[in-house]
């Protein structure tokens, strides 16, 4: 069937808004369009950044009449139940798994075509200020209804009916513009446009009363937290580990400096915010050396739990900057970013004549409330018992071939990847390519040259910096060049020797750093060191001696490593797969190895690439080389067991079998 026009518009103006986090976070705000018998609006848990035809519920208008005349229950659990199975009663053709917007009554009382319910920064700047009546007054006069707060559901539903009621008594006609304290704000209309417009102009007026911060500028991440935040990550962890999100900057610095600025940002202001972050953040004040932060947060921590009953998702370290953990990646992400909405506000209201905080009581309204505890778990992925989910993960040489391979599954299996390489144009691509999918994971890109070591740590703490710790990392750049001793140059033998001998081991020994950390707050938690060798590391490479050697050299690295390490249950192992013929190192046609082999005469006899590769072919048993999904099998075992490390795990087709 068609789509009505007006769902096209209304999909439009909830992109237009939700896209812009001025006026939405997450999943946060909704939007409806109404004919004389049906209201579509926005599914509970949708974002209104992502909206089409199936993120909306249709609902009959004249079945939703009844939650507006039906005596419920006194009792408010039973009360918010009653009205939720009316309020399915009404939705009209299949549910599809699809919840109404708890709201869904406000946006049928209202008299126009559209309504978009939002939660504008400035906008609740204003609404959670001491002066918001009156400041609502002074600038919008009787243009805009101004609710006090009121508990959401129901209770909210009938207090705003009694007011459109009485507003339109009085003017003959709805407002336009309603602010509900400490919450947001409605506006309708019967073009979208006229709703941008509306929204624009109340943006541009409160802008005039009160100035946005001066410019805000970015704070860069302290090297100090690379020894701190791996801990603190297991220390708020339960059985999956999470990942921790930073930012700084300088209106978040404004409150960090003390205790007494803490305050302004220490309770909720919104809704939106005890869903996503909880009712009670941590704060630590010392915060000089990784060892006073980390001292001050095992003192804290208990003492916190003990009075709020669970771990804190948000913590401020002085002079550092903000840090939420989440579940995932995305869960983090959502979290920090309605923490600094909640700072922003705060900035806003101080302006205003001071903040006015959610009561205690409002605060354990929406805290308990199934609504809302809805909307937390429609945001989280399905647990899928994958062992993988969340971890972290960096790939070197990770933007083509193997290595490409390997992050591309990796991501795909719910892992956070940070792909390293030099290629700094196919590592973005890649990294912008995984991320861009519906995903609840991310993948980044960092410039490294694993030759040199300051590279490497600065990619292990662009890593921390990203997620807040480190469970895995494929060594895998490498280079190779073939050729026998007359043709091989001394440079040519210590380029290579630097990437596939001494990148491992910086790989090795900074990543190590990070992993250990870890362990220290759980023992028996498991990290993986894997070394992507190569067969040639198992036996002899004619005319190839310098890849050879160092691939050596890499096993010898593994089982030292892998007893240096086990203490700590840093697992280290190497995968020495057979020829990966589809990559580039095989076949570059410029520089790939059946160009270089048949230039050296490696192989005899041959004429042309074919017959290079047919030589190779027939010294596999299994008569075909080997294979990205041969590769991510050995390296998953690799990574799910628990009793082996110092292997190098032969993934050949036969062609070198073990003694």
């Amino acid at each position: 069937m068609k789509m009505k026009p007006e769902i096209n518009e209304l999909i439009e103006i909830s992109k237009y808004f939700g896209k812009n986090k001025e006026y939405v976070i997450a999943g946060g705000g909704n939007t409806s369009f109404k004919d004389n018998e049906t209201i579509w609006i926005k599914a509970s848990g949708k974002a209104l950044a992502e909206m089409n035809e199936e993120g909306f519920v249709a609902l009959s208008r004249e079945k939703l009449h009844i939650i507006s005349s039906r005596v419920y229950s006194d009792d408010t659990v039973s009360r918010e139940e009653q009205v939720k199975e009316d309020m399915f009663r009404s939705i009209t053709g299949p549910v599809n798994n699809k919840r109404p917007s708890v709201e869904t009554s406000l946006h049928e009382i209202i008299q126009y075509k559209y309504v978009v319910h939002l939660h504008p920064t400035i906008i609740n700047g204003m609404l959670c200020s001491r002066n918001a009546k009156s400041l609502t007054q002074k600038l919008f006069g009787d243009n805009v209804l101004f609710v006090p707060y009121t508990d959401p559901g129901y209770t909210l539903f009938k207090k705003l009916e009694s007011e459109i009621v009485s507003y339109r008594t009085k003017f003959s006609r709805d407002p336009q513009i309603i602010f509900l304290e400490n919450h947001g704000s409605f506006v309708g209309a019967d073009t979208i446009e006229e709703i941008k417009k509306i929204y624009a102009d109340i943006i541009q007026k409160i802008k005039e009363e009160i100035p946005p911060p001066s410019d805000i500028v970015s704070i860069p991440y302290n090297q100090v937290l690379n020894k701190v935040l791996p801990t603190i990550r297991i220390l708020l962890s339960g059985k999956q580990p999470g990942v921790i999100r930073f930012r700084n900057n300088s209106l978040i610095a404004r409150f960090y400096q003390n205790q007494q600025e803490f305050h302004k940002i220490s309770l909720p202001l919104t809704p939106d915010i005890i869903v996503y972050c909880k009712t009670r953040y941590l704060y630590i004040e010392q915060s000089s050396t990784a060892e006073k932060i980390l001292d001050s947060f095992r003192y804290q921590l208990p003492h916190f739990i003990s009075e709020y009953g669970y771990l804190p998702k948000v913590f401020i370290f002085k002079d550092m900057g903000v840090f939420a953990i989440g579940e995932t990646f995305a869960d983090a992400e959502t979290c920090i970013d309605v923490y600094e909405d909640l700072i922003k506000i705060s900035y806003y209201a101080s302006l205003c004549g001071g903040i006015k905080f959610l009561i205690p009581e409002q605060v354990e309204f929406i805290d308990k409330w199934e609504v809302e505890n809805y909307r937390r778990k429609v945001v989280q992925p399905e647990d899928s018992g994958n062992k993988l989910h969340n971890k972290i993960a960096i790939v070197t040489g990770g933007a083509q071939g193997f290595g490409a391979g390997i992050a591309e599954s990796l991501f795909r299996l719910k892992m956070n990847v940070v792909i390293a390489d030099l290629n700094e144009e196919s590592g973005q691509s890649l990294a912008a390519s995984l991320s861009s999918s519906k995903s609840y994971n991310r993948a980044i890109f960092v410039r490294t040259d694993v030759s040199d070591a300051g590279s490497v740590k600065e990619l292990i703490a662009a890593t921390v910096c990203e997620f807040g710790g480190l469970d895995v990392i494929v060594s895998n750049a490498g280079i190779l060049k073939a050729g026998g001793l007359e043709e091989m140059d001394a440079e040519t033998f210590s380029k290579t020797t630097e990437v596939n001998y001494n990148g491992y081991f910086h790989c090795a020994k900074y990543a190590s750093e990070v992993m250990k950390l870890q362990n220290q707050e759980k023992p028996g938690y498991y990290t993986d060191i894997i070394q992507i060798n190569s067969k040639s590391g198992l036996r002899g490479s004619n005319r190839n001696f310098a890849y050879s050697g160092a691939k050596f050299g890499g096993i010898g690295l593994t089982q030292s490593f892998a007893m240096e390490l086990a203490p700590f249950r840093i697992k280290v192992n190497s995968i020495c797969p057979g020829n990966f013929y589809e990559g580039p190192l095989w076949s570059d046609p410029h520089n790939g190895l059946f160009v270089q082999y048949l230039k050296t005469s490696k192989v005899p006899g041959a004429k042309t690439i074919e017959d290079v590769r047919k030589f190779y072919e027939d010294k596999v048993p299994l008569k075909r080389g080997c294979k990205l999904e041969d590769v991510m099998k050995a390296l998953l075992y690799i990574i799910d067991q628990e009793y082996e490390t110092g292997q190098a795990v032969p993934v050949t087709g036969g062609q070198v079998m073990l003694g």
